[in-house]
């Protein structure tokens, strides 16, 4: 088996884009699928050779992890609420923003860690959006105290990021892009809503898919993690 691990996180625009994951799923490989803004209601149980971990109950926007089952055994997920935007307010529920998933690597001996993310949206201040991502960091250092740990998302943080970046490392985290920028729903509007932040790993490489059915475009990471 690989050492790698092929993450794709794919913000779906209101589940708009639901039907690209098999042909995603087969085309790149893929070991974790971390998906926002799904119908979890309407997500299935398994996508060609990925089960699913867990998703979010609630949340009118919903988080879903999905795992290649040959590979990892599941060991525990967690929803996590973080703070709230006047926006989650207004437009309830929107609290469940983070869905973590702990799964023993099968190819690396060792435990890793997953989160998919979705911070607020460019209403609120990225001040707030700040909050929320060292909440969520917190939240996945309680549940994996050391493990190797990839958090992917829609962090809605297109501008400024150089502070972000700053604040991460700081934390402990590390903060990457991809190649090209993820999100193009309007002709002259584009840049990078979607990160990864990790920690006790090594992203190898992140490229931007092509674009589907939603605004959004799926990053595919490419992670390892030092023996």
């Amino acid at each position: 088996m690989r050492r790698e691990l092929n993450i794709i996180s794919y913000n779906l625009r209101k589940h708009h884009a639901s039907g690209e994951l098999i042909d995603l799923s087969k085309l790149y490989d893929v070991d974790i699928l971390c998906l926002q803004e799904c119908d979890t209601e309407d997500m299935p149980p398994v996508i060609e050779h990925l089960v699913l971990a867990d998703s979010t109950k609630t949340n009118r926007l919903g988080l879903a992890i999905y795992f290649r089952a040959e590979r990892f055994e599941l060991r525990a997920t967690r929803v996590f609420a973080l703070r709230k935007s006047m926006h989650d307010r207004v437009m309830a529920p929107a609290h469940e923003r983070l869905l973590a998933a702990k799964l023993y690597d099968h190819s690396l001996g060792k435990e890793i860690l997953v989160g998919s993310f979705h911070a607020a949206p460019l209403t609120a201040t990225n001040s707030l959006r700040r909050k929320q991502i060292a909440a969520a960091h917190g939240a996945l250092r309680v549940m994996g105290p050391g493990l190797p740990t990839v958090m992917v998302g829609d962090y809605n943080y297109p501008w400024f990021r150089s502070n972000l970046s700053e604040r991460m490392e700081e934390s402990g985290y590390l903060l990457s892009f991809s190649d090209k920028p993820t999100y193009a729903r309007y002709k002259y509007f584009k840049g990078h809503f979607d990160f990864v932040t990790s920690a006790h790993t090594r992203i190898d490489s992140i490229d931007t898919l092509p674009q589907g059915e939603s605004d959004h475009l799926p990053i595919l990471v490419v992670a390892g993690v030092e023996d």
